[in-house]
């Protein structure tokens, strides 16, 4: 396997502890009769996530955000090995995807501006190399 489908296996593992990170805290807060429902709005009268702490509602803001940049982590690491255009710069990318995406989630839990920002952008810039490495 790739260095780049490891880092894509483990940051998939990543957004599984996302998920818990943030289920765990606000099962506690809202408790299960809310958690558990169908979640219908006249049910509920607002989002659950707006029916939680700030701290929480960061954890699922970083949870989401993962989810939306796995999927161009995904093609990079799919496009790189697929294209057998695996090296030490796009295997380097990779791992540090994975670093900025895990210091994602306590800048974004303990509002840490603007180092939250700037490691998305790290993750970002990693896998937009990766893309680029892949095609030249």
């Amino acid at each position: 396997m790739t260095p780049e489908l490891t880092v894509l296996a483990l940051a998939a593992l990543w957004q599984v502890i996302q998920i818990a990170l943030m289920a765990i805290p606000a099962n506690l807060e809202l408790g299960t009769a809310k958690t558990l429902s169908p979640r219908d709005p006249d049910r509920l009268q607002k989002p659950l996530m707006d029916q939680v702490s700030p701290r929480t509602g960061r954890l699922h803001r970083a949870m989401t955000n993962h989810f939306e940049g796995l999927i161009l982590f995904t093609i990079a690491a799919v496009v790189v090995t697929l294209g057998e255009a695996s090296s030490p710069l796009t295997a380097a990318c990779a791992w540090i995807y994975l670093a900025a995406r895990i210091l994602y989630v306590p800048a974004y839990a303990f509002g840490w501006v603007p180092w939250r920002s700037l490691l998305w952008a790290v993750g970002l810039g990693a896998t937009v190399v990766m893309l680029v490495a892949a095609l030249i």
